[in-house]
């Protein structure tokens, strides 16, 4: 009995000794193991990666939470040191260590790779399309066109299991149908603006979008907005201002429309805080993008249907011919649902001050080669009130996304 006793006596010692080696080990290294998930970013104009995935909010947690994360990992270890023979090492309980891939040995080179790819379909998007509005001034179909390859494109990878579709109730389906239907309008209304002025011109405008979500904050949702970012806004009112006294290619139907693609993007913004899911970034961007493109064929087949049928296809042919009209139309929707897709895949993997400055050097560098490939002729103080524009963004998005961190780190806390 008493060398029954002190051999369960030594073989619980040697589980307490590995653990206690495994905690101060877990410890030091606790930075590395919990670096690779951060909290979706802002922006972009997309919702669907950021408000609707709180479950990689892994940053968030409190510190009970990230407690009990670490006794998750301790367990398995513990038990194998517990069953392990009495005085044997502690090797015994320690498990093999997985080759690491590519995508955990280079991060950096990966994370730069997204963001090189998000820029260049992004602007690849923006100069096709509006090289088709040269030819085929129907912003309401290619809108239409958009959605409907990128629908497609989500049907079939759901046919193949890449991803595999997420399931979908009818009070998810309730929660989606306002953010898709902002998203629809301010789709539309971009692809209006695109269409009626340069594109440089509705970046610029778009540009605004900050001072929206700014203003519905505290005046809808009653959020708190400090002066500061009130203050950094401010140039970003004057900039654009500035731009549109004196842009060449001024309308009003361009100016107007961009002007309520911002507002429609701000209450997208809002309702999809209301539709808060685990369902993961890629299932609910194609959910919203189907039904979007149901909202967006009513308008499309009332205002532009008859002339659609008169004279809008048949002179498209006639200029370009039916190979290039079908084949642009088919690669614009491609370039529009990979680049927001990529962006979304980007946006999941930075920090959100590192997101703020990329989407602002994603702007400078669509207004910056629609410039050059369409050579439009732009004034002094357009491109003063453009840089001015550009600047204040910059500013509001790094004030907003060093305040969000400080809010993390004392939630943490």
């Amino acid at each position: 009995m008493e060398s029954h006793v002190l051999s369960r006596a030594t073989s619980f010692a040697g589980g307490i000794s590995s653990l206690r080696k495994l905690h101060r080990e877990t410890t030091t290294n606790s930075h590395i193991a919990f670096v690779q998930t951060r909290p979706i970013a802002e922006g972009a104009n997309l919702i669907w990666g950021r408000q609707l995935r709180p479950s990689l909010l892994l940053d968030n947690l409190s510190t009970q939470n990230l407690a009990s994360a670490k006794r998750e990992i301790l367990r398995p270890t513990f038990a194998a040191a517990s069953s392990s023979p009495a005085g044997g090492s502690d090797s015994a309980g320690e498990a093999k260590v997985a080759p690491v891939g590519f995508f955990e040995k280079y991060p950096a080179l990966v994370t730069g790779f997204f963001f090189f790819m998000w820029y260049f379909l992004n602007v690849i998007f923006n100069i096709l399309n509006k090289k088709i509005y040269n030819y085929f001034p129907y912003p309401y179909f290619v809108s239409v066109i958009h959605l409907l390859v990128g629908a497609v494109y989500c049907l079939i990878s759901w046919a193949v299991g890449l991803p595999k579709r997420a399931p979908i109730d009818s009070t998810l389906l309730k929660l989606l149908i306002p953010v898709a239907f902002c998203h629809a309008l301010g789709h539309v209304t971009s692809n209006v603006s695109f269409a009626a002025v340069a594109v440089s011109f509705t970046h610029t405008v778009k540009a605004l979008e900050p001072f929206f979500n700014a203003a519905a904050s505290q005046f809808i949702l009653g959020q708190s907005i400090p002066i500061t970012l009130w203050l950094s806004l401010a140039p970003v009112v004057i900039g654009v201002s500035m731009a549109s006294l004196t842009e060449l290619s001024f309308n009003w139907t361009g100016f107007i429309s961009a002007m309520i693609s911002n507002i429609s993007f701000t209450y997208r913004s809002l309702y999809s805080k209301k539709a808060m899911t685990d369902m993961d970034s890629t299932n609910v961007y194609a959910y919203i993008s189907i039904i979007a493109l149901l909202f967006c064929i009513p308008p499309a087949v009332i205002v532009e249907g008859p002339q659609l049928l008169k004279f809008g296809f048949s002179d498209a042919i006639a200029k370009v011919g039916v190979t290039k009209f079908v084949s642009d139309l088919f690669w614009v929707g491609m370039f529009y649902h990979l680049y927001n897709q990529l962006a979304t895949n980007t946006l999941e993997r930075v920090a959100p001050l590192t997101h703020a400055v990329g989407n602002v050097l994603k702007r400078v560098f669509v207004i910056g080669f629609s410039i050059i490939v369409f050579g439009n002729k732009i004034s002094t103080q357009t491109g003063i009130g453009t840089s001015i524009a550009i600047a204040g963004v910059a500013l509001y998005s790094y004030i907003k996304a060093k305040m969000e961190e400080e809010k993390r780190r004392t939630k943490v806390a």
